[in-house]
Protein backbone atom coordinates (compact mmCIF):
# COMPACT_ATOMS: atom_id res chain seq x y z
CA UNK A 1 0.00 0.00 0.00
CA UNK A 2 3.21 1.91 0.73
CA UNK A 3 4.57 1.15 -2.47
CA UNK A 4 1.29 1.99 -4.71
CA UNK A 5 0.01 5.43 -2.69
CA UNK A 6 3.46 7.28 -3.24
CA UNK A 7 3.28 6.03 -6.63
CA UNK A 8 -0.24 7.50 -7.27
CA UNK A 9 1.41 11.33 -6.32
CA UNK A 10 4.95 10.22 -8.28
CA UNK A 11 3.25 9.44 -11.46
CA UNK A 12 0.62 12.56 -11.08
CA UNK A 13 3.81 14.98 -10.93
CA UNK A 14 5.38 13.16 -13.68
CA UNK A 15 1.94 13.49 -15.78
CA UNK A 16 2.03 17.50 -14.99
CA UNK A 17 5.88 17.68 -16.87
CA UNK A 18 4.66 15.89 -19.53
CA UNK A 19 6.41 16.78 -22.49
CA UNK A 20 2.93 15.89 -24.56
CA UNK A 21 -0.69 15.20 -24.53
CA UNK A 22 0.11 11.10 -24.82
CA UNK A 23 2.88 11.46 -22.25
CA UNK A 24 0.38 13.28 -19.49
CA UNK A 25 -2.46 10.92 -20.52
CA UNK A 26 -0.06 7.59 -19.97
CA UNK A 27 1.08 8.79 -16.59
CA UNK A 28 -2.58 9.92 -15.32
CA UNK A 29 -3.63 6.28 -16.53
CA UNK A 30 -0.33 4.69 -14.26
CA UNK A 31 -1.56 7.17 -11.22
CA UNK A 32 -4.99 6.31 -11.64
CA UNK A 33 -4.49 2.36 -11.77
CA UNK A 34 -2.23 3.50 -8.79
CA UNK A 35 -5.22 5.18 -7.03
CA UNK A 36 -7.11 2.08 -7.73
CA UNK A 37 -4.94 -0.46 -5.86
CA UNK A 38 -4.36 1.67 -2.72
CA UNK A 39 -7.76 2.05 -2.40
CA UNK A 40 -8.55 -1.83 -2.99
CA UNK A 41 -5.66 -2.62 0.26
CA UNK A 42 -7.73 0.04 2.14
CA UNK A 43 -10.91 -1.85 1.42
CA UNK A 44 -9.25 -5.52 2.38
CA UNK A 45 -8.05 -3.76 5.59
CA UNK A 46 -11.38 -2.79 6.31
CA UNK A 47 -13.09 -5.69 5.36
CA UNK A 48 -10.95 -7.78 6.44
CA UNK A 49 -11.59 -6.09 10.51
CA UNK A 50 -7.22 -6.07 10.19
CA UNK A 51 -7.73 -2.35 10.48
CA UNK A 52 -11.46 -0.99 10.36
CA UNK A 53 -10.82 1.81 12.57
CA UNK A 54 -12.00 5.54 11.80
CA UNK A 55 -8.30 6.57 10.56
CA UNK A 56 -8.30 3.75 8.10
CA UNK A 57 -11.97 4.28 6.91
CA UNK A 58 -11.24 7.67 6.55
CA UNK A 59 -8.38 6.92 4.62
CA UNK A 60 -10.11 4.61 2.21
CA UNK A 61 -13.00 7.38 1.73
CA UNK A 62 -10.31 9.80 0.71
CA UNK A 63 -8.22 7.60 -1.53
CA UNK A 64 -11.67 6.62 -3.24
CA UNK A 65 -12.32 10.28 -3.70
CA UNK A 66 -8.70 10.65 -5.14
CA UNK A 67 -9.51 7.99 -7.18
CA UNK A 68 -12.86 9.22 -8.68
CA UNK A 69 -10.90 12.67 -9.34
CA UNK A 70 -8.15 11.35 -11.32
CA UNK A 71 -10.52 8.76 -13.54
CA UNK A 72 -12.36 11.84 -14.18
CA UNK A 73 -9.59 13.94 -15.77
CA UNK A 74 -8.34 10.86 -17.25
CA UNK A 75 -11.24 10.53 -19.20
CA UNK A 76 -11.92 14.72 -20.05
CA UNK A 77 -8.00 14.74 -21.18
CA UNK A 78 -8.94 11.56 -23.65
CA UNK A 79 -12.01 13.17 -25.14
CA UNK A 80 -9.91 15.81 -26.33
Amino acid sequence: MLKSGTSTYANYRAALRGRSKAEFFSKLSISVEEADETEMWLEILIESEISNDQETIRLHKESFELLKILSHLRKTVGNK
